[in-house]
């Protein structure tokens, strides 16, 4: 039976991205993005915030440490990696995404395009 994991993402950067290299000489960004649903109950206004950890290898990633900021408006498309770390003996879960597309969607003079990244992030993984 076929699968598919696909996440498509409009937020807000929570900080800037953070990069490093892994053993192997790989680059690697890491951020966060808001993501707010707002909705209305019974004339009330309410909404709820998710934040979700993204990670962006590669070229990918460098564009993301170059351009993006806090407060960045941006689109993510990228699938679901779960990894999993012992902490004092407890196995623990952590869930982010795996960019393979970044767009970066704040407003820009009009001289100026919208740039939009993608990158198969396969080669990438540690």
């Amino acid at each position: 039976m076929p699968a598919l994991n696909r996440v498509q993402l409009i937020g807000y950067l929570g900080k800037d991205p953070e990069s490093k290299f892994t053993p192997t000489g790989k680059k690697v960004a890491h951020f966060s993005v808001a993501v707010t649903q707002r909705w209305k109950t019974g004339g009330e206004s309410k909404e709820y915030t998710e934040w979700v950890n993204i990670e962006a290898w590669g070229r990918l990633g460098e564009i993301c440490q170059q351009y993006l900021k806090k407060g960045s408006l941006v689109y993510i498309e990228g699938r679901l990696k779960t990894d999993k770390y012992e902490d004092k003996g407890e196995t623990k879960y952590f869930t982010k995404v795996v960019a393979l597309t970044m767009q970066m969607l704040d407003r820009k003079p009009s001289d100026e395009p919208v740039m939009t990244v993608e990158e198969e992030a396969a080669d990438y993984e540690a």
